[in-house]
């Protein structure tokens, strides 16, 4: 049995959200500092972790990102994603369930997470559309506010809970954005990009992913295409 490892991103890539985050987010800087932006953030969002982008809401709030500071940020952040997920329509995307669920099942693919999000706001969105199970675990924010720096933490990860000590080339990192794809790179490891979020497949295949697809609405392509 040779094992293989796929590591998912979340937004844009699984799920949909309808800007459960950004909204909680507004929310926090309007209740807990004062500062009401309307429906959009000042920062760039895509591809990134919730960390960096707390830094440089903080930086934009002209407050220190101190450690005392970055938690308070974090925690009311997590407050309030539960109240903001339900105020939109937030949805998997196409063949995600299907796709899951095959893996779930396969003997030699193991699946698990690495995300800009905290672990907290990950387990909180993906519990929202019940597909939190599937993950054995994952490589977070929490980890580092780099995104290139995750996979390592993943693979370490998966050493402790399955044993394995998975070679590059039997590791998948799956997601929507150009930052999917070189945090892929940076460990050397495979890629498949998906144009679900708001990169377009040719703008995706700029970044040389080893493969690209419009959506994952193909289970058996899916398989075909890891197993391969």
């Amino acid at each position: 049995m040779r094992d293989l490892l796929l590591l998912w991103d979340i937004d844009g890539t699984l799920v949909n959200m309808d800007r459960a985050g950004e909204r909680s987010l507004l929310t926090l800087l309007r209740e807990h500092y004062q500062r009401d932006l309307g429906n959009k953030l000042p920062v760039e969002l895509q591809g990134r972790t919730d960390t960096s982008i707390m830094r440089d809401l903080l930086a934009f709030l002209e407050r220190p990102a101190t450690e005392e500071e970055v938690a308070r940020f974090r925690n009311a952040y997590i407050a309030g994603l539960p109240k903001a997920l339900p105020l939109g329509k937030a949805r998997l995307l196409p063949g995600i369930r299907e796709a899951l669920d095959a893996i779930h099942e396969h003997p030699e693919i193991h699946q698990a997470l690495l995300t800009g999000n905290l672990r907290e706001g990950a387990r909180l969105k993906l519990s929202h559309l019940e597909i939190w199970r599937y993950f054995e675990f994952g490589a977070f924010a929490d980890d580092s506010a780099v995104r290139n720096e995750l996979g390592p933490f993943a693979l370490a990860r998966a050493k402790e809970k399955l044993g394995i000590d998975f070679p590059p080339e039997r590791v998948w990192i799956i997601g929507d954005t150009p930052h999917d794809i070189a945090c892929g790179q940076a460990i050397g490891a495979k890629t498949l990009a998906v144009a679900t979020g708001n990169f377009t497949l040719a703008e995706l295949e700029k970044f040389r992913p080893t493969r690209a697809l419009p959506d994952l609405s193909d289970t058996a392509a899916l398989l075909k295409l890891v197993l391969a």
